[in-house]
C-alpha cells in the first residue's frame, strides 16, 4: 500500500492508522491482562472469588462474572437491613445517587416499611418501580440472590468473621447480549460496574458501621 501524505499535517496516512491500530490494540491487551482482572475481583480473596455461591446456578456460563468484597466492622444482622431495602425507588443504590437513583439521596437509615422484601418481589431499576431482579431466594441475614435465570444474577452473602465484623461478598454473573438494542447496557456493565459497586459497597459500610439500628419499640426484627 502507498503512503499518501495529508495536505494538512503533512503525516503519512498510513502510518497514522498503523499507530491507532497498535495502540489500540496495546490498550485491549492491557485491559484484558490487567485491569479486567482487578476489576472483577475487588476486595475479594482468592477463596471467595472461586467458591460456590448461592444463585450461580441461575447463569451458568456468564459472560460477565464479578466477585467483590468488603470487610465490614458489623455483624450480618446490622448490615442485611440495608440490603433488604436497596433499589430504585426504594432506599437507593448506595452509589452515585446522580446516576444511578435520579438524584435522590439513597437513604441515610433504616426505613420500616421497606424491610418486608420476600422471594418472587422486585428490586426496582427503573424509575416506576416496575421493572428490576425478581428476588430469587433469601436466607437472613446470610445472603440473598436477585436475578434472572439464564441472563444474570446478583448475588450479597454475609460472612460473619473474627471481631464482630462481616465479609460482604457481592457476586454478579451476567450474559452479554451482541445484538445493537442490548449493546450498550453489556458495554456499561463492562465498564461501568466496578466503579458503581466500589462506591455501593464503601457506603453500606460507613452506614452498617455508624448507624444504629432503631426498629422501634414492640417491631419485630424484617427476618
Amino acid at each position: 500500500m502507498l503512503a499518501r501524505r495529508d495536505p494538512k499535517t503533512g503525516l503519512m496516512r498510513s502510518t497514522g492508522r498503523v499507530i491507532m491500530v497498535t495502540l489500540t490494540a496495546a490498550a485491549a491487551l492491557t485491559y484484558i491482562r490487567y485491569v479486567r482482572p482487578w476489576q472483577l475481583t475487588w476486595g475479594a480473596l482468592p477463596e471467595e472469588v472461586s467458591r460456590r455461591l448461592p444463585g450461580d446456578d441461575l447463569v451458568p456460563n456468564p459472560t460477565f462474572n464479578a466477585t467483590r468484597a468488603i470487610t465490614i466492622a458489623a455483624p450480618p444482622e446490622r448490615i442485611w437491613p440495608w440490603l433488604v431495602q436497596a433499589g430504585l425507588t426504594r432506599g437507593g443504590w448506595y452509589s452515585y445517587d446522580i446516576l444511578d437513583n435520579l438524584g435522590r439521596p439513597s437513604a441515610r437509615r433504616i426505613i420500616p416499611e421497606l424491610q418486608n422484601l420476600g422471594v418472587g418481589d422486585i428490586v426496582p431499576m427503573s424509575p416506576d418501580g416496575k421493572h428490576g431482579l425478581p428476588v430469587h431466594a433469601m436466607e437472613p441475614p446470610t445472603s440473598m440472590v436477585w436475578g434472572t435465570p439464564g441472563d444474570t444474577s446478583w448475588t450479597w452473602q454475609l460472612d460473619p468473621v473474627a471481631g464482630n465484623s462481616t465479609r460482604l461478598i457481592s457476586r454478579v454473573r451476567f450474559r452479554y447480549r451482541w445484538s445493537p438494542p442490548a449493546l450498550a447496557s453489556s458495554v456499561l456493565v463492562e465498564f461501568g460496574d466496578i466503579w458503581m459497586m466500589r462506591r455501593m459497597l464503601f457506603n453500606i459500610r460507613e452506614r452498617a458501621e455508624t448507624v444504629p439500628l432503631q426498629p422501634g419499640p414492640g417491631r419485630p426484627p424484617a427476618w
